[in-house]
């Protein structure tokens, strides 16, 4: 078989545990007996992160700057046991919120869905997209513990010298404080990100704050979103016939839950990230999430949505058999590919990356699975695999269609 070229660059980012061993099968099974493959190459594994004092990260980041595509495996975020196991220098920040930093994107995940893994909300029939503003606010925050009495203030001072000071509370006994941000050009990029990609997807665009209670801090992000759609977007979706609207987040809750799904769900970055995780698991699984980084300047990183599933790849490293479940991972390589091949002008690219991902619907559909999938199902007794079987199960699958 002739392998599809690609004549542009992904920007490939390594990574950790089991989604690094799964990583490697895919590349080598699914992609590339059929694809040359261009990319170039970043190990964000937390022993070379730290070997480089985390500038493999940074480097990462500038390179989808270049080449506008990226594709990237789950990466562990240390703490204080990861650091005493690993042997760190430090506890270095999570790779994802340095290279969001960097593209100053917003992700978008949305579910795959499969007949015989119903939602656990019975009326969901569409997938719903969270859009998460991924910078800033509680992820960026300064905390003091205090066991003393004393007053807790907000101060502010400008460049020009002028101090703005307000009481946060006189506490009467110990407690804990803690002062966020956000800043007006991320807001607003976050913004373009979700009204473009809504435009994008043909998709309504729902956005949720509490703008009555933070009457300061949400409301701003409110005011951005309404003055950026009426300005830029309003025409643009009215043509389309599809619409944006604002809510409050707890009525937001509801509509979601009442709802057929299909649309954009734009979040805070804290509501997202617990959102997201809502939303996937009513859908099914984690494992069948995918996660897209959108920078308003045209810049994309793909990626599962889950972790490095530590307890598996202890198991692996005893020689025990796994079945991990690699499909979040393998949409995070389509994803990238049809990306690669969509900026590039490769019908090829596109289209294989369509027939891979359809290769694991049908191959799940099929009743061939992973055991995380195996007690969701709803059809006929499925044939449970390992991860390499079921790896194997869906290029066969391609070969078929190929």
């Amino acid at each position: 078989m002739i392998k599809i070229p690609m004549t542009g660059t992904i920007v490939e980012m390594d990574g950790d545990e089991m989604t690094r061993i799964l990583w490697k099968m895919i590349k080598e099974e699914l992609l590339e007996p059929f694809v040359e493959l261009n990319t170039e190459y970043y190990d964000l594994g937390l022993k070379y992160r730290d070997e480089t004092n985390d500038k493999v990260t940074f480097d990462a980041g500038e390179a989808i700057k270049k080449h506008h595509v990226g594709v990237k495996c789950a990466t562990i975020t240390p703490n204080a046991q990861r650091v005493e196991e690993y042997n760190l220098k430090e506890m270095w920040k999570s790779p994802n919120g340095t290279i969001r930093a960097i593209l100053d994107g917003t992700v978008f995940r949305a579910p795959v869905l499969v007949s015989g893994i119903n939602p656990a909300v019975k009326n969901w029939k569409k997938p719903i997209t969270i859009a998460r503003h991924a910078y800033g606010d509680v992820y960026k925050a300064t905390e003091i513990r205090t066991e003393e009495k004393g007053k807790a203030e907000l101060v502010f001072t400008s460049e020009s010298g002028e101090v703005t000071r307000k009481t946060i509370y006189d506490f009467e006994c110990g407690g804990v404080l803690q002062g966020q941000y956000n800043k007006d050009s991320s807001i607003i990029s976050f913004a373009h990100s979700c009204f473009k990609y809504a435009l994008d997807t043909k998709q309504d665009l729902w956005f949720a704050t509490k703008d009555t209670i933070s009457k300061q801090y949400d409301q701003t992000f409110k005011l951005i979103f309404q003055d950026i759609y009426e300005k830029e977007y309003k025409e643009k979706f009215e043509a389309l016939g599809i619409e944006y609207f604002y809510t409050l987040i707890d009525d937001a809750v509801a509509r979601v839950i009442r709802s057929e799904g299909g649309y954009i769900w734009a979040c805070k970055n804290y509501d997202g990230d617990v959102m997201s995780d809502m939303v996937s698991t009513a859908f099914g699984s984690l494992a069948m999430m995918t996660s897209v980084l959108v920078s308003p300047d045209g810049n994309f990183e793909y990626e599962a949505a889950h972790g490095t599933v530590t307890r598996h790849y202890y198991r692996y490293l005893k020689g025990e058999e796994t079945s991990t479940n690699p499909v979040a991972t393998i949409f995070a390589w389509t994803g990238a590919i049809r990306k690669r091949g969509e900026l590039d002008g490769s019908a090829q690219l596109m289209e294989f990356a369509d027939k891979l991902e359809k290769a694991c619907i049908d191959t799940i559909e099929g009743g061939t699975l992973t055991k995380d999938l195996a007690g969701l199902w709803e059809g006929a007794t499925p044939t449970v695999v390992n991860s390499k079987d079921f790896i194997l199960a869906i290029r066969n699958t391609l070969e078929k269609m190929l």
